[in-house]
Formats: structure tokens, C-alpha cells, sequence
């Protein structure tokens, strides 16, 4: 009997581990994004920024809406000049080193029942909540879309998003923002898995050169769990195979993710 409860809380741990590894999944959850960028500018700057990113699914019947918060805390060395949450996008000068960024949200309607290709599309709106000029001074919307699919192991898709910026402001650049994340995960057991999921942008208002971040790497997390709390832990390195004038030599990112699945 004890064997059997330790391979039953392996199968449960594997597939709470796919599930928190789904976008458009239908569980609560509350991740924790820690970044580290370095090498900014003159190569002996960094930027550190926090991602709040609390999901709650709503049932609308034979779909979800899946409702995500991105809410960025942003630290940066002096001088540096500014970036947004995403780290490489830089801004006007700054008056300080730490602050609130402009808050993100996202909706997603996804099947309540999905196949074998799990998808999700909706609207992004972004709200000019910043201090200290740590991002845009516009109200912008968009739309995104997200599709996966969870094969054996693997749980492999794609997320894209463009937001454009519907307000006007005196010398304050127009925002018009691609940004591109495909996610590749392995799950090898007792909620182990290895990850890959680099967030590449495109600043379309800027000119070739310096329109793209490209980042190339990944990492491992695990599922686990405190008492009856699952926790996601997950830690990966990038380089960058792009990035514009200014943009990080490498970056960090670690994540703990809490997930508060259905009894």
C-alpha cells in the first residue's frame, strides 16, 4: 500500500506539473517571476525586476476565461536609464532606481473541454501605472493567442501578443509591441522537468537594428509540495542571439509558482 500511495503522489505531482505548465489551464495560481538582467549599456549595468502574475479562471460554460495579472516591480543600478518590465526596452531617464511598472492584463477564452490542441485568445489591455517613468505614459490594448498541445512528457506551444498604444501624449513615443514566447517542456518524473521559455519582443516604432530581443537558453523546475500547498519551482539562463542598443549580455530568471488546484 505505501508503494502504491508513492507512484499514486508521483502520477499527481507529473500531472499538476503539466497542468501549471499550461497557460490557459484551468487552475489558480499565483507566479512569482524573479529577472535578472545584465551586462546593460556600457556592459557594467543591471536591472532586476519582479513579476507578479496571479491567473483566476473563470467557468463560462463550454469555455473559460482565463484571467491573468502582470504586475512588474522594477530595481535598476544607477544610471542605467530605464527599462520596462520585460527588461530591455530602454526609457527616459529616471529619477530613482526602484518602482512600480505599468500593469498588464490578459484574457483568455479557452475550451472548457479542449483536444489534443489546447488554445486561448483574447484581449490585453495595459494601464499606465508606472512611477518614476519606469514605462509608457499611454493606455494601450491588443490581443493575444496562445496554443499547446501535451504529448507523452512534453507540453509544447506558443504565446504571442501586439499592443498598441490608444492614447495620445506630448513627446511620449507611440507604443506598438510584438512579444513572442514558445515554451518547450520535458517532464521526466516526480515532478521534475526540463523548460525552455524565452520571451522575445519586437519594438516595431524602432528601426531594425534595434527592434528585437531575441533570448536563447533554459533550465529545470520542479513541482513540489509544502504540507498540502503544490509549489512550481523553476530556474533558467539566457543569452541573446539579438538585442538593441543597450540591451542585456545575459539574463536570470527564477519562479515559484503556488497552485491552488480544484479538491
Amino acid at each position: 500500500m505505501l508503494g502504491l500511495g508513492l507512484i499514486n503522489s508521483s502520477v499527481q505531482a507529473d500531472d499538476l506539473a503539466k497542468k501549471s505548465q499550461n497557460p490557459v489551464g484551468d487552475i489558480i495560481s499565483v507566479p512569482i517571476e524573479f529577472h535578472h538582467y545584465d551586462g546593460l549599456l556600457d556592459g557594467d549595468s543591471s536591472s532586476n525586476t519582479m513579476l507578479v502574475k496571479p491567473v483566476y479562471p473563470v467557468s463560462l460554460g463550454k469555455y473559460n476565461l482565463i484571467n491573468r495579472a502582470i504586475i512588474p516591480v522594477v530595481a535598476l543600478d544607477p544610471g542605467t536609464g530605464g527599462y520596462d518590465y520585460d527588461g530591455i526596452e530602454p526609457l527616459p531617464n529616471v529619477d530613482t532606481e526602484r518602482g512600480l511598472g505599468n500593469i498588464q492584463y490578459q484574457g483568455f477564452f479557452s475550451p472548457a473541454d479542449p483536444g489534443n490542441v489546447i488554445w486561448g485568445i483574447g484581449p490585453v489591455i495595459e494601464l499606465p501605472t508606472h512611477q518614476n517613468d519606469l514605462g509608457s505614459r499611454h493606455v494601450s490594448i491588443g490581443a493575444a493567442a496562445v496554443i499547446l498541445t501535451t504529448p507523452g512528457d512534453w507540453v509544447l506551444g506558443a504565446l504571442a501578443q501586439n499592443i498598441w498604444s490608444v492614447t495620445s501624449k506630448d513627446n511620449e513615443p507611440d507604443v506598438n509591441k510584438l512579444l513572442f514566447q514558445y515554451f518547450i517542456n520535458y517532464n521526466f518524473g516526480n515532478g521534475w522537468y526540463l523548460t525552455s521559455t524565452p520571451v522575445n519582443t519586437a519594438n516595431w516604432e524602432k528601426d531594425r537594428d534595434n527592434r528585437w530581443t531575441i533570448p536563447v537558453g533554459g533550465g529545470v523546475g520542479t513541482l513540489t509540495r509544502f504540507g498540502k500547498q503544490p509549489v512550481d519551482f523553476k530556474v533558467q539562463a539566457f543569452g541573446y542571439a539579438d538585442k538593441p542598443d543597450g540591451g542585456p549580455d545575459w539574463s536570470l530568471l527564477f519562479s515559484i509558482k503556488f497552485l491552488f488546484p480544484k479538491s
